[in-house]
């Protein structure tokens, strides 16, 4: 398992405990790739049994790095904000079983921790885009290393890196799976559930029509 991490101390516990129940399902090696974090980042994951790998920030370049140091047949990518519900590991083992799957690779559903109600639509839309064969990052991304090495892996990407390599991957290899990935709501309750939608499609678009992500990147942010 890799985990992307800058400077997450603050919600990376959750995280870490989800994580850890999938200990007694299989063997689990859990690699934190650090952008470079000040505060309790690495202690936390130290202490959770990670191994810590360090380099310049940026998504893309961490989840390669992560990628490379990891061990095992199979990989899955989880975001430092990112708690995957109980059970989460039962799900991935059936899934990794399945020899068809080596050729395959799989996500979750999109929840957010936030009971207001405009948090509903951006999960229904979430889930919508992903069934369309764009799932992001926050909603994990199971794939075994066979595949993953197959398309190229994640490439050094600023931004859209997770869109980069299920494009490649492509739609009919992406399975959806019954688990629930809660991811924090913090980028939605400043940027508004309205105007933080809107600019994460524009930015969606114009990666399409091929604007380099370094350049959308001003805008995401």
């Amino acid at each position: 398992m890799v985990i992307p991490a800058l400077n997450a101390g603050d919600r990376l516990a959750p995280v870490l405990a989800s994580v850890a129940r999938g200990r007694p399902v299989f063997d689990l090696d859990l690699v934190l790739s650090d952008g470079g974090s000040v505060d309790g980042t690495v202690a936390l994951a130290s202490a959770a049994g990670a191994r810590i790998v360090v380099g310049a920030p940026g998504r893309g370049p961490q989840l390669r790095r992560g990628a490379d140091a990891a061990v095992g047949d199979w990989l899955l990518f989880l975001h430092a904000d990112t708690v995957m519900e109980a059970g989460w590991a039962n799900v991935a083992a059936g899934f990794m079983a399945s020899a068809g799957n080596v050729h395959r690779a799989a996500h979750g559903r999109l929840m957010l921790d936030d009971a207001a109600p405009p948090a509903r639509r951006v999960e229904r839309l979430a889930n919508w885009r992903a069934r369309l064969g764009l799932p992001y990052g926050d909603q994990g991304l199971l794939i075994s290393r066979a595949l993953y090495d197959e398309v190229g892996g994640f490439r050094p990407l600023v931004l859209m890196e997770d869109v980069d390599i299920v494009r490649r991957i492509g739609r009919k290899r992406l399975n959806a799976l019954p688990v629930a990935m809660t991811t924090s709501a913090a980028r939605y309750q400043r940027g508004g559930y309205l105007k933080r939608p809107l600019r994460n499609l524009t930015c969606l678009s114009l990666y399409f029509v091929g604007v380099p992500p370094h350049v959308i990147a001003r805008l995401y942010e």
